[in-house]
C-alpha cells in the first residue's frame, strides 16, 4: 500500500501554508500602519484551512477538455479574492481612517509565529519518525 505525502502529513502541511499567508497579511498591516485610509485585514484560519483541504483533492483529466484543479490556499497576487481574508473590526479607528492597531497586529503576528513553529515541530517529528522507519534504527 503506498501513501502519498499529503496522506502522511495530513492537514499539518496545509496549515503551514495558511500560517505563512497569514504572516504576509499581518506584515502588510504593520507596514501600512501609517497609511491614511488603510484597513487592517486578517485571515480566518479555519475557513482558509477548510478551503485548502477542499482544494487538496486530486483530480484526473479523462478527456482533453477537462479543467485542472485549483491549487494553493491564498494567492498573494489575488489575496483579496479569498473568502477567508477579512477586514479587521477596529477598536478605535484613527481620524485618517486607518484601522491598524500596531499592538493588536504584533500580538497576532507573535501568536501566528508560535503556531507556525508548533506545526513545523510536529512535521519535523513526523519526518524523523519516517526516517527512523526507513533506516530501521
Amino acid at each position: 500500500m503506498s501513501l502519498g505525502l499529503d496522506q502522511l502529513l495530513g492537514v499539518h502541511a496545509k496549515a503551514l501554508d495558511v500560517h505563512a499567508k497569514r504572516t504576509e497579511v499581518l506584515a502588510r498591516n504593520l507596514a501600512n500602519a501609517d497609511t491614511p485610509g488603510y484597513r487592517a485585514r486578517d485571515i480566518d484560519f479555519r475557513q482558509a484551512l477548510a478551503a485548502e483541504s477542499a482544494n487538496g483533492v486530486s483530480l484526473r483529466a479523462t478527456q482533453a477538455g477537462h479543467l485542472g484543479g485549483a491549487g494553493g490556499v491564498l494567492n498573494t497576487d489575488d489575496i483579496g479574492a479569498s473568502a477567508a481574508l477579512k477586514y479587521r473590526t477596529p477598536l478605535a479607528p484613527a481620524l485618517d481612517g486607518n484601522t491598524v492597531d500596531a499592538q493588536i497586529e504584533q500580538a497576532a503576528f507573535a501568536e501566528n509565529a508560535v503556531r507556525y513553529q508548533a506545526t513545523l515541530n510536529f512535521l519535523s517529528s513526523k519526518f524523523r519518525g519516517l526516517l527512523t522507519a526507513l533506516t530501521g534504527q
